[in-house]
């Protein structure tokens, strides 16, 4: 019989399955164990937050689930496919931009398409047309330096959309944003989601965040990191930022703050 930390098997009748981790456990040189027996399901064009304390593994999991990184025992798979390396089914965005400050915004978006030798043309309309849905059109030939820290994150957004992946892993892309640019940013994020229909997993330390963005929450124990528990998000799938103010808002988020406290690590 599963645990408590072994949820979320999907059913059959359920929309298929996108990321599976079965048993996932990762020991780091030294001995430090990271994760440790983390099982999992997230079906097909979900959007799951990851919320924990610092140090608890959310992005090893993230990196081991974009193939970046190796795993010590279980298993990850994308779709029916076991994790060994990185996909082109899957867009990775990191807690900074990492645009390259010699290449035009657009060059940036295309430097994957680049970078595997394909043909940058066959991408440059899809390029164009993601930049004006996340509010940068005029903006292709500008330079890293000459966006806000909110607009080089939206260009790397694009630039993990730019090829079309199945799924994307964020890993606290907005962490470094002020508090309005990052309200900002989940409006924007949701707003991608719902119009792309991509799985989306989103590590965050914010709990207000986790719960505003997903579909579920994964609460994690501090390392080893472990899941606490998987909590379902009952809200309109149109959210609106004065939804934070609402009871059933409150709730979950205190549901969340309860569980990491109860372990010793609170996210916010």
């Amino acid at each position: 019989m599963k645990s408590q930390r072994q949820l979320s098997v999907v059913e059959p009748g359920q929309a298929k399955v996108a990321i599976r981790a079965s048993g996932l456990s990762k020991v780091y040189p030294g001995g430090t164990i990271a994760l440790s027996d983390v099982s999992f399901d997230i079906r097909d064009g979900e959007f799951i937050s990851v919320v924990g304390p610092s140090g608890c593994g959310k992005s090893t999991m993230m990196k081991i689930v974009a193939g970046l990184l190796s795993y010590t025992g279980g298993k990850a798979f994308i779709g029916e496919r076991e994790v060994k390396a990185p996909s082109p089914d899957v867009g990775v965005v990191f807690q900074s931009p990492v645009l390259l400050p010699w290449l035009t915004i657009l060059d940036n978006v295309l430097f994957p398409i680049v970078a595997q030798n394909l043909r940058k043309k066959d991408y440059e309309p899809r390029a164009r047309e993601l930049l004006g849905m996340v509010g940068l059109n005029g903006f292709e030939t500008k330079y890293p330096h000459q966006l806000s820290g909110g607009m080089q994150q939206r260009a790397s957004i694009v630039r993990a959309l730019v090829q079309d992946p199945r799924i994307l892993l964020m890993d606290e892309p907005f962490g470094a944003l002020d508090a309005m640019t990052r309200d900002q940013m989940n409006v924007d994020l949701r707003r991608i989601w719902q119009a792309s229909g991509k799985t989306i997993v989103f590590i965050t330390h914010s709990i207000t965040e986790s719960v505003f963005l997903s579909d579920r929450v994964f609460v994690m124990t501090p390392r080893p990191g472990k899941l606490e528990k998987i909590l379902d998000i009952d809200l309109p799938k149109d959210r609106g930022l004065s939804i934070v103010n609402t009871p059933q808002f409150g709730n979950y988020a205190e549901q969340i703050r309860t569980l990491l406290n109860a372990k010793g690590g609170i996210a916010e």
